[in-house]
C-alpha cells in the first residue's frame, strides 16, 4: 500500500508500517535532526524536509492508497496552553488538505487524548466533520500502548478512515483478560545499563505527593519518575533528556520510600542513592525502535525525536489490522474483533 507520512519524526509510524507491508512514497518533516535519522533508514522515500504547507499533494493523486501521521500535538496537550486551532502549530487543516490534493482511499491520524477532552472537545468534531465530508467512514479510539505489548504506558489517540467501510481497531493483546502480561522496560532493555545517562541528580521533593504506586505521583524532584521494574514504564516524554527523564531505581528505594511516606514518616532530604536516569539509547528501546538505531542531533534533540514518535510497534499493529481489512483479509487476522464497548475508549462515529 503506497503511503505518504506527514509529520513523521524519526520514522516510529514509518518502521512499523513498513514491517506492516506499507510502502513509504513521500514523508514530510519539518525538523532537520530527526528527517537526518529518518533517511538514515528510509533511502527511498522522498523526503520533504519543509513545512507542510509548501508542499503541494497534488503529484501524488491516484499514486497513494494512505495516508498516516501525526500533527504536532502541543495545541492539544494538557500539559500546554490547549489553544487548539488558535495556536499556530495546528496542522490538523495540513493533513486534511493532504487527503483532498492526493484523495487517497484511507488515513491513519494520531494525537493526543487531550484532543477529545472537554476545552478541545469541539475542535475534535469539527475536525471530524471536515474529515467525514471528504467521503471518509470514521473511527476513533484512544490506545494504550501497553495494551499491545509496548513496554510503556503511553495512552494516544487514533482516527482511522476509509472511503469503502468502517475500520475496526485491534483488541488489546497485553494485559488484564489477555493471557499475557503487560512487559516492562527491561524486558525490553534488558538488567545492564545502555548508553550514557544524563547529568541530571534525582533528589527527594521537599514536599512529598505519594499515590497508591511507589512508582507514580510526585515523590521526587522533576518529571521523571521511577520506573517500575515489573510493569510498563511511564510515557517517555519528549521533554526527556533532563530531569524530565525517568530513573531506574538501581537501589530499590522507591518501595522502601513510599512505605515509609504512607506510615507518617517525614520527608527525605538529598539525591536518592542508585538513582539512574534512562538515556536516549533506553529510551528507544522502550519507545520500540530497532536495537542500534542511531538518531542524529544533540542530545536533547534525540530525546525529543523518541519522545514525539508512535512506537513502531504500536505502528505494526494498528497498520497491520488496517492493511487486513482494506485487503479483504480480515478473517485472517483475529486482531481485527472491536474493542469491549465497556473499555469505553472506541467511538463509532456516523456523520
Amino acid at each position: 500500500m503506497n503511503t505518504i507520512d506527514l509529520f513523521s519524526g524519526p520514522g516510529g509510524l514509518s518502521i512499523g508500517l513498513k514491517r506492516a507491508g506499507y510502502k513509504i512514497l513521500a514523508n514530510v518533516e519539518i525538523n532537520r535532526d530527526a528527517m537526518e535519522t529518518y533517511a538514515s533508514h528510509d533511502a527511498d522515500a522522498t523526503h520533504y524536509n519543509v513545512d507542510v504547507r509548501k508542499v503541494s499533494f497534488e503529484r501524488f493523486k491516484a499514486a497513494v492508497d494512505i495516508v498516516v501521521g501525526g500533527p504536532p500535538c502541543q495545541p492539544f496537550s494538557i500539559g500546554g496552553l490547549r489553544k487548539a486551532q488558535a495556536d499556530k502549530r495546528d496542522m490538523i487543516p495540513e493533513f486534511i488538505r493532504c487527503l483532498k490534493e492526493c484523495q487517497p482511499a484511507a488515513f491513519i491520524m494520531e494525537n493526543v487524548p487531550g484532543l477529545i477532552q472537554k476545552r478541545t472537545r469541539p475542535y475534535f468534531d469539527w475536525a471530524l466533520s471536515q474529515l467525514s465530508a471528504c467521503g471518509f467512514r470514521l473511527n476513533w479510539a484512544v490506545l494504550n500502548s501497553a495494551d499491545y505489548g509496548i513496554p510503556q504506558k503511553r495512552k494516544r489517540l487514533f482516527v482511522l478512515g476509509s472511503r469503502s467501510m468502517q475500520l475496526r481497531f485491534p483488541v488489546a493483546t497485553h494485559g488484564p483478560g489477555t493471557g499475557n502480561k503487560y512487559l516492562s522496560a527491561f524486558d525490553a532493555i534488558g538488567s545492564d545499563p545502555i548508553g550514557e545517562s544524563p547529568n541530571c541528580p534525582v533528589k527527594f521533593a521537599r514536599a512529598p505527593d505519594i499515590r497508591p504506586s511507589p512508582y507514580a505521583g510526585h515523590v521526587y524532584n522533576g518529571g521523571g519518575r521511577p520506573i517500575d521494574p515489573d510493569g510498563p514504564c511511564h510515557t517517555i516524554l519528549a521533554s526527556a533528556g533532563g530531569y524530565k527523564t525517568h530513573w531506574f531505581d538501581t537501589l530499590k528505594v522507591a518501595p522502601e520510600y513510599h512505605a515509609h511516606l504512607k506510615a507518617g514518616g517525614k520527608p527525605r532530604e538529598g539525591e536518592v542513592p542508585g538513582a539512574r536516569r534512562m538515556s536516549a539509547e533506553e529510551s528507544a528501546l522502550v519507545q520500540t525502535f530497532p536495537k542500534g538505531m542511531r538518531f542524529a542531533g544533540r542530545k536533547s534533540s534525540q530525546y525529543t525525536q523518541i519522545g514525539d514518535a508512535v512506537p513502531p510497534d504500536l505502528a505494526f499493529v494498528v497498520g497491520r489490522s488496517v492493511f487486513f481489512q482494506l485487503n479483504g483479509r480480515a478473517s485472517m487476522l483475529p486482531l481485527l474483533a472491536p474493542i469491549l464497548d465497556h473499555l469505553n475508549i472506541q467511538n463509532e462515529l456516523a456523520l
